[in-house]
């Protein structure tokens, strides 16, 4: 199928793209690396009057490092943090590389973005249970040029739903302590398909995440109170298993993704502890 009609607008910069949206409101969606929204309005799931593209907005690629954390562009590609070397991220980010295997084939990552991925709100995305996980924070500027900071717990609404405003524009994403000890896994039909359950673990902040089992990814209290209080891996995941009301659907019963869920938490929890 082709996508219903609508009017392309390639943005210079920053202020240019929010105020693009300010202008055009609701009827406009921002175009990154397309990877999530061309499919969407190719099968007319999604059909924007505008399309506002941002992809050219260069000084929206990079990641450094300095005392606040690890900073990542939100234009970053999720091949660019798969490759990049420790040098450009620090020492204790290797979950953030190994996850970005789960992220589709090559040629998605090549061109899917940080900031895009976020934006968009999918529960199984792997950069929701990594910012939930690390407790990241997300920049965004708005039309008049104004920054806010959006802790992660506090980005994703509900399906599919952030808490950006109409005219806000991820800017970066800021991890703000290292994960020496962290992993995330998940389970899909086939390699590259959307994850049905992911889970994700860090042991030294004994946080706990799911993907997969709500509307939004979601920490699990539960299973870090087990942590927390020297449980074994077996006892977090069945807390994790156990705390969850997951939705069933073409992909599984709510019961086949408890039962995923638990084997999964005790998988992410070895990798981590192993390192």
């Amino acid at each position: 199928m082709k996508p219903a009609a609508f009017t392309y607008h390639r943005s210079r910069d920053v202020r240019g793209a929010t105020g693009l949206l300010a202008e055009l409101g609701e009827d406009a969606k921002v175009l990154a690396g397309g990877q999530s929204l061309v499919p969407m309005m190719n099968f007319r799931l999604a059909r924007p009057a505008h399309l506002v593209d941002i992809g050219g907005l260069r000084e929206l690629r990079y990641l450094r490092t300095d005392d606040d954390g690890l900073h990542v562009g939100a234009l970053t590609t999720h091949h660019d943090v798969e490759v990049a070397p420790e040098s450009a991220t620090g020492p204790g980010f290797d979950v953030l590389r190994s996850a970005m295997a789960w992220v589709g084939h090559l040629p998605i990552r090549t061109r899917g973005t940080v900031g895009g991925s976020l934006a968009h709100g999918d529960a199984t995305a792997e950069w929701g249970l990594l910012v939930m996980l690390l407790d990241a924070r997300i920049v965004v500027e708005n039309s008049s040029g104004v920054r806010r900071v959006i802790p992660a717990d506090e980005l994703f609404l509900g399906f599919f739903t952030t808490t950006l405003e109409p005219d806000e524009l991820i800017v970066e994403v800021v991890f703000p302590r290292r994960a020496p000890n962290a992993a995330i896994t998940e389970f899909a039909q086939r390699r590259g398909d959307f994850a049905v359950v992911s889970a994700a673990v860090d042991l030294d902040s004994g946080r706990v995440a799911l993907g997969g089992v709500a509307e939004v990814p979601t920490r699990v209290p539960q299973a870090e109170a087990v942590l927390a209080g020297g449980g074994s891996f077996a006892e977090c995941a069945e807390a994790a298993a156990t705390a969850i009301d997951p939705p069933g659907d073409a992909n599984g019963s709510a019961d086949y993704r408890r039962s995923l869920a638990r084997t999964l938490v005790i998988s992410a929890c070895e990798q981590a502890f192993h390192g």
